[in-house]
């Protein structure tokens, strides 16, 4: 590729950013940082049923929390602006008229009635539905009784016939599709809006985009838009379509798929990590060619490349993911993860406003007691509700435990111990449990366990002098007195 790489993310405005257009951007942005090119972001928003005003910036956001930078956008300009669709109309009327002109395009003054008769009439015949090219060679005459009629038109393009449209994609090699089969299509509505294929090619030609990235649902689309560049005298882009996201079941995504979080901003509020997330989704339909998994944002721009990009469909595996999250969370810096936990366990109403130095400490030991263990942040809170709740549940295995004869014997001594401390500290509490064992004679498992399960009802769990300062010397004391 001769000029500097342009690729470009455009969804439409109607959502949050989805794991899908997230892979899109992710790759657009690993191949304009790798070959010093540039990634733009731009809003195609002419569809104003479905427009939400919100959409742009919680698009926005979402490539933020990836750290997916962009070089031009709504935000902040560019070269090539206006960056939304809508603000591009006069933009896309001088190429109509072009492609008129030129006898490339024609009006077509069929009302949603014509055509919806149109259909039946074909569907009755056992033919394939189309648009038949009724208003393609009109005369002034019929054109003037139309207008007389106060019809508006829209806008069609004349597909040639016994053509074959070929394109190299950069994900499935060769693609051919044959023009007869495609029919004359809207590129612009009777409000003069333009349709989806009409506009982005001008846009694309327009901000010198050379690289078009895309899920494979828009292949379809790509001799009809080959065709216009053609009629327009435009350079074609390079295409690559990228294969489907299949869920766990190996079936097409679905919105309402609920075995899978779909949105980046529930990843944002789950409380996972941005780069174990991009991570992640750098995988689905890439291979970095070796065993390795993790990367870090600048490893995938070094090595990030079409040419491993797989045509096969992806699958999205939340188990694989969250033991990903996982991993950069063991690695991440305690204070980062404290933050990230605070906000779910204000949430669940264990801790409350402002934490002084005091609580923040406490609450440091509690994330800190669970860090190895969470897949994602909010799981903080399934994982320390034993410290919170006041009633202790028992499972099958400790209340197992706790029948066992030396279990009152041991509890008792460290009742005592419990009582008789003066400070209970996670440094002071092994000293404690040293007592009990020169006391009672009892070590090993039938110490700890049996003190385990009668603090925190449970047989396993983590460090266990941690576990027993975060409960605190009273709530200790309680439950052992409770049980004895």
């Amino acid at each position: 590729m001769n000029q500097p790489l342009r690729v470009r993310y455009a969804p439409s405005p109607t959502g949050h950013l989805h794991i899908g257009g997230a892979r899109t951007a992710l790759f657009d942005y690993l191949l304009a940082r790798r070959h010093g090119g540039a990634f733009v972001v731009r809003f195609e928003d002419t569809d104003q049923t479905r427009h939400k005003e919100s959409g742009i910036e919680d698009q926005l956001n979402g490539l933020r929390w990836l750290g997916l930078e962009w070089d031009e956008s709504v935000d902040i300009g560019g070269p090539y602006g206006p960056y939304r669709q809508m603000e591009r109309l006069d933009i896309y009327q001088t190429y109509l008229d072009q492609l008129v002109q030129s006898g490339h395009a024609y009006h077509c003054y069929c009302s949603e009635a014509d055509l919806e008769q149109e259909r039946a009439e074909q569907e009755a015949r056992g033919e394939m539905g189309g648009y038949s090219g009724k208003c393609r060679n009109l005369g002034a005459e019929q054109i003037a009784a139309y207008r007389a009629e106060g019809r508006i038109p829209s806008t069609r393009f004349r597909v040639p016939e016994g053509r074959i449209i070929g394109f190299e994609d950069k994900v499935r090699e060769l693609v051919e599709f044959e023009s007869n089969g495609i029919g004359d299509f809207i590129i612009a509505r009777p409000d003069g809006i333009p349709t989806y294929n009409f506009a982005v090619i001008v846009d694309d030609h327009m901000m010198k985009i050379n690289l078009v990235i895309r899920g494979e649902e828009h292949l379809s689309n790509t001799p009809r838009q080959i065709l216009m560049y053609e009629a327009l005298g435009f350079p074609v882009p390079v295409f690559a379509h990228l294969a489907l996201i299949l869920n766990p079941d190996r079936k097409k995504m679905s919105k309402r798929d609920e075995s899978i979080i779909q949105f980046i901003e529930q990843y944002k509020e789950l409380g996972y990590l941005p780069e174990a997330v991009v991570n992640f989704i750098a995988l689905l339909g890439w291979s970095p060619g070796g065993e390795e998994e993790m990367f870090t944002k600048e490893e995938l721009i070094a090595q990030f490349d079409l040419d491993r990009v797989s045509k096969s469909p992806a699958v999205f595996d939340m188990d694989k993911l969250n033991w990903m999250n996982n991993a950069y969370l063991k690695k991440a810096p305690l204070s980062r993860v404290v933050e990230l936990c605070v906000p779910h366990l204000q949430k669940a109403g264990y801790i409350q406003g402002d934490l002084d130095a005091a609580r923040h400490e406490w609450v440091t030991a509690l994330v800190g007691l669970n860090q190895e263990r969470m897949r994602f942040a909010a799981e903080i809170v399934e994982l320390s509700s034993i410290f919170f709740k006041e009633e202790l549940v028992i499972d099958e295995e400790a209340a197992a435990v706790l029948k066992e004869e030396h279990v009152p014997v041991v509890l008792a001594s460290f009742l005592t111990q419990v009582e008789q401390a003066e400070a209970f500290t996670v440094e002071a509490i092994p000293a404690l449990l040293k007592q009990v064992q020169k006391d009672t004679g009892f070590k090993g498992k039938q110490l700890f366990m049996s003190i385990r399960s009668a603090l925190t009802g449970q047989v396993h769990g983590p460090d266990l002098n941690v576990s027993l300062y975060l409960l605190g010397k009273e709530k200790v004391a309680s439950r052992l007195r409770n049980l004895l």
